[in-house]
């Protein structure tokens, strides 16, 4: 298996009801490709993280392998979210795929 963390900070020039607006919408959206992309076993954003935080959100996902991993990363309903949803809200995106 392998787990897909990405972590991002959105842009500072959003006031706060637009963050949460936008926060609500990736997870929405993000969450939405369960049960849509072959080999993707678990899909789940968290928006609420604690005061220590210093990230605005986090995706947390599970694939069966590198090669469905790749396949999400290029798949028509993952890239309408990223760019419709993801991109143009955040300023910073990290990223860490491992096998677990």
């Amino acid at each position: 298996m392998v787990k897909h963390i990405i972590l991002w900070t959105l842009k500072e020039e959003l006031t706060e009801s637009e963050k949460e607006r936008v926060k609500a919408d990736i997870k929405a959206g993000l969450e939405g490709l369960a049960g849509k992309i072959p080999g993707l076993l678990e899909i789940r954003v968290h928006t609420q993280g604690l005061p220590s935080s210093n990230a605005d959100l986090m995706l947390d996902s599970s694939f069966v392998d590198e090669a469905a991993l790749k396949g999400y990363a290029v798949h028509p309903e993952h890239v309408a979210v990223a760019d419709g949803k993801v991109r143009p809200y955040t300023a910073v995106r990290t990223c860490l795929d491992y096998e677990a």
